[in-house]
């Protein structure tokens, strides 16, 4: 019975002896992994870092720009509200343009008939003038011819 208790003795010692060189195999795995693990993270914070600094740059860069594009802008609107003045002024040019021919328009129209009658009366009295002075110049001739000139 020693025999059996020196054995079960000597197996428990031999499965604990097995069961600690599992326990640290996995405790070395355990180990090599935490550091693999660590070193991925101190890796990441350093790539964190540098995003982190891009992305301020970056914020700068665009916070510039904007300041920038809105100073611009203002500048437009400055030019865009001239634009729209000049705009203003051609049309009320265009709409005083307007009345001022449809004003003469209307004036040539009414006065039209009074004009034909001048050109008509115009005419009538250039005859009358050119028959007056073929007149006097036949008595002018005429005189001449008779000797009492």
């Amino acid at each position: 019975m020693k025999i059996i208790l020196y054995a079960s003795i000597a197996l428990i010692a031999i499965s604990f002896f097995i069961l600690v060189i599992y326990i640290t195999r996995t405790l070395t795995v355990l180990q090599e992994t935490i550091r693999r693990l660590t070193a991925t993270i101190d890796h990441l914070d350093k790539e964190v870092q540098s995003i982190t600094t891009e992305t301020a740059q970056l914020l700068k860069k665009a916070n510039a720009l904007a300041d920038d594009v809105q100073k611009k802008v203002e500048g437009l609107n400055s030019l865009v509200h001239a634009v729209s003045d000049v705009s203003s002024t051609v049309q009320s040019f265009n709409h005083s343009l307007q009345q001022f021919s449809s004003s003469v328009t209307k004036k040539v129209d009414a006065y039209q008939e009074k004009v034909v009658k001048v050109m008509q009366w115009g005419n009538a009295f250039m005859e009358i003038w050119e028959k007056w002075k073929e007149r006097k110049q036949k008595k002018t001739k005429g005189a001449i011819f008779d000797g009492k000139k």
